[in-house]
């Protein structure tokens, strides 16, 4: 029981946070300054990703075993972000710009984290023949 409460709490911080990023995904298109600033029009698609995640992790919080496929997705999307993100940092060093690791350990904890509380998979039950 310990570990189902455990789970859901993480589901509940990271869905907060996923969802958090729409303050994020606004001040972009209020701004404009995907384009104008950044001159990246994948900032904003990049971030509105987060939000469903955000939404769908709230509502597997609730009873995580029924949600066993939503929580892989995210913890291996996680991973997967963090890992070309470490890419990029990687190669951001060796052309000269700085670029800091804290997102990318952030993300590959985050997935790792929900990969170790992923519920179990739950027997098939055979149905009764008479």
């Amino acid at each position: 029981m310990k570990r189902e409460r455990l789970t859901q709490i993480v589901l509940v911080i990271v869905g907060l946070l996923d969802l958090a990023m729409i303050y994020f995904l606004y001040m972009d298109l209020r701004h404009s300054s995907w384009l104008l600033v950044k001159q990246n029009e994948c900032d904003p698609m990049f971030l509105s990703f987060f939000i469903p995640v955000g939404v769908f992790l709230l509502m597997a919080a609730r009873r995580p075993s029924e949600h066993r496929s939503m929580i892989a997705l995210a913890a291996w999307w996680n991973i997967s972000h963090g890992t070309v993100m470490a890419i990029q940092t990687v190669e951001a060093w060796y052309h000269g710009v700085h670029r800091n690791f804290t997102d990318v350990i952030l993300f590959l904890v985050i997935g790792g984290v929900m990969l170790a509380l992923l519920p179990a998979k739950r027997e098939a039950v055979a149905p009764v023949v008479a």
